[in-house]
């Protein structure tokens, strides 16, 4: 498990996906895309995210 991982998602959402953000595919792929790199720039590894959330695209879809 992750804590780091979770918590990272977390902030990045609440400071990087407005909330009018539209829950579609296409958005929520630009937002992964944004997502991982920034993660990657602090050492949080995919895999510390994905284990943490049965889906990332279901989470960033909620």
């Amino acid at each position: 498990m992750s804590t780091r991982g979770i918590n990272f998602l977390h902030r990045w959402i609440a400071n990087n996906v407005p909330e009018t953000t539209k829950p579609d595919a296409v958005s929520i792929s630009e937002i992964t895309h944004k997502l991982f790199p920034d993660a990657k720039a602090l050492g949080i590894k995919r895999e510390e995210i994905d284990e943490e959330v049965e889906s990332l695209y279901r989470t960033l879809f909620d």
